[in-house]
């Protein structure tokens, strides 16, 4: 019966050492795993955080084709000459955002997505006054849209370097809606006046 006994015993204890093994080996990689996900930057990073990276993405190369399309297609100076602020200026936020989103290991979209392609589409058909009424009346609303965006992300996001890129931007931002609301206001101005010279 004894003898019987022994090798149970050590057939027990070998499976026992193995899982035990088993056990290790896989805590070891799950720790690596994890470290590897923490050295990416992705577990810091929530979803809404993540959500305005890629939206500001998308928005910024918005904003560079369609300056691009106002320096060509524009038929006023301040129309095309704020079309290049709008291509200068955000090209040199993309940069800065690029760096951001590839420290935090955020994924950029290509391309200006969806909404701002169907923008861009309704403008490519217009040319001169109606471009640039069209043109201006979008940056007006984009920008107002995108201050409340930054302001939102710059105020409640939870990681810090993106809080402090959304702040970075907002005078950029602001600046630009004043312009634009400066050209509409213009644009009203000329309109009147054109009005009140054909009653005369």
């Amino acid at each position: 019966m004894n003898t019987g006994a022994v090798p149970n015993v050590q057939s027990i204890m070998r499976l026992s050492l193995a899982a035990t093994l088993a056990l290790v080996g896989c805590a070891a990689f799950g720790q690596r795993a994890d470290s590897d996900h923490m050295r990416s930057g992705a577990p810091a990073i929530s979803r809404a955080d993540r959500t305005f990276v890629r939206k500001a993405a998308q928005g910024g190369l918005a904003e560079v084709e369609l300056g691009n399309l106002a320096v060509n297609r524009g038929s006023s100076a301040y129309v095309k000459q704020f079309g290049q602020r709008m291509v200068d200026d955000h090209s040199r936020v993309n940069d800065q955002l690029k760096e951001l989103a590839g420290n935090k290991g955020i994924t950029l979209p290509a391309d200006i997505g969806a909404e701002n392609r169907a923008v861009k589409a309704r403008l490519s058909r217009l040319h001169g006054a109606a471009f640039d009424a069209a043109y201006i009346r979008d940056m007006k609303e984009d920008h107002r849209k995108d201050i409340m965006e930054f302001r939102m992300e710059s105020n409640g996001g939870r990681d810090r370097d993106i809080r402090a890129f959304a702040r970075k931007s907002l005078p950029t931002l602001q600046e630009h809606y004043r312009m634009a609301s400066a050209m509409s206001r213009r644009r009203e101005l000329r309109a009147h006046r054109r009005m009140e010279s054909g009653r005369m």
